[in-house]
């Protein structure tokens, strides 16, 4: 297998409350789950082939808590990576390349769509970041606002035995939503996360 790693700024939506019952191993809010998330990679390799400053992101579904499994998911990796790095992020995001949290995700996947190669535009800037993919993907992250004061919140999730963070600022996204072939929905003020991670294998 062939060895990789990257250390990037990772941001994800979903269709759950704020916090996320996944992080605390309980059912999701609405019974299934939707989500995406996108990387900002600042530095990587796969087996000699640089991954810096390249995106990775996924829109997914479950008919039920992810573990159940029965999912699909689709990829979405940077129009400008070259051939090389378009198969290597491919490899990595579909599971094929070992290593978490991408080889635990694949087995909960029945469905993998057509990757598409489009343009990434992030704005990393905490709990306020933001990506946008292609013409079809957004994520807008904002400050969680006190019920009782519309004061911001500052919350953190510390997941010792998290797989795709450990330790995250949860946030509210504003907007998560995907418009594809075969993955289309907007979930707008849930649950977000903005985290530094390090992954490979």
């Amino acid at each position: 297998m062939k060895k990789w790693y990257f250390e990037a700024d990772y941001l994800q939506s979903c269709n759950c409350d704020y916090g996320c019952p996944c992080e605390f191993s309980a059912p999701p809010t609405m019974g299934f789950c939707e989500g995406m998330g996108a990387w900002q990679i600042e530095r990587g390799d796969y087996d000699g082939v640089s991954l810096n400053g390249l995106g990775l992101a996924f829109a997914a579904k479950w008919p039920g808590a992810i573990h159940e499994g029965n999912g699909a998911v689709l990829l979405l990796v940077d129009e400008k990576a070259s051939a090389e790095q378009r198969e290597a992020l491919i490899a990595i995001g579909a599971g094929q390349a070992g290593g978490l949290p991408f080889e635990i995700l694949a087995t909960t996947f029945s469905t993998l769509l057509e990757p598409q190669f489009v343009p990434f535009n992030f704005d990393i800037d905490g709990v306020n970041s933001s990506v946008t993919v292609g013409s079809q993907f957004r994520i807008t992250l904002e400050p969680i606002k006190n019920p009782v004061t519309r004061e911001p919140e500052q919350v953190a999730v510390n997941h010792g035995t998290g797989f795709i963070f450990k330790v995250a600022e949860a946030c509210s996204a504003r907007e998560g939503a995907v418009e594809a072939e075969k993955m289309s929905f907007s979930y707008p003020d849930k649950a977000g996360f903005i985290s530094r991670i390090r992954y490979g294998n």
